[in-house]
């Protein structure tokens, strides 16, 4: 998957997974889909990035004599998961397209042999 793509869809899913409730780093991890392959040097950067544009909101707290930082999502966050899953239809139009084009394309090369 292509590395813009594919960081789009990771703090999409971030943010979907905080959607459903407060939650720590390492659970994050667990929750989004294995195949983006998220992993914590790719995720913290990415919860700094969401928090620096106010999509996310930190607390600390101690869990078993250690600080853990738990991440929500905020009224922004949930914006933009809704503009991402309002982008959902063009996106699917687009794959669409280049498929039928791709089918046409292979229809003709075989007509003409």
């Amino acid at each position: 998957m292509d590395a813009q793509m594919k960081r789009g869809f990771l703090e999409a899913c971030v943010l979907g997974v905080l959607s459903r409730g407060e939650s720590y780093g390492y659970q994050i991890i667990k929750d989004v889909p294995a195949t983006l392959g998220l992993t914590e040097s790719t995720l913290y950067p990415l919860l700094k990035r969401l928090e620096g544009a106010g999509c996310i909101a930190v607390r600390s707290a101690e869990h078993n004599g250690r600080l853990r930082k738990y991440y929500r999502i905020t009224k922004e966050g949930r914006a933009r998961v809704a503009a991402f899953l309002a982008e959902w239809s063009e996106v699917e139009a687009l794959y669409r397209f280049v498929g039928e084009a791709s089918d046409a394309t292979q229809q003709s090369k075989g007509a003409a042999s």
